[in-house]
């Protein structure tokens, strides 16, 4: 069952980078942006690990506090769920 939880955060935090990654790319571009509730949507269902990642990394969205704070407090949520899952599943 660890797996199956670690795969899921997994995969939609790599997604968040990815979008991460390809909004900045976008904005240097001045060309059509990722929506901010499509990046909201992957970090909540999971993806905050890779968000925050993706956004200290490639410097995107930190002028932002609600991005700053939201996408730390949902990596934070997203790590302890899988500590949890860790001890109760392995």
């Amino acid at each position: 069952m660890f797996l199956i939880i670690a795969g899921y955060f997994t995969v939609l935090s790599l997604l968040a980078l990815i979008m991460m990654k390809v909004d900045k790319t976008q904005a240097q571009r001045r060309s059509q942006r990722i929506p901010e509730k499509n990046l909201w949507s992957v970090a909540i269902l999971g993806g905050g690990i890779g968000a925050y990642m993706g956004m200290m990394w490639f410097r995107h969205k930190t002028r932002h506090t609600n991005f700053r704070i939201g996408f730390l407090m949902l990596a934070v949520i997203d790590a302890a769920a899988l500590v949890w899952s860790y001890l109760n599943f392995v």
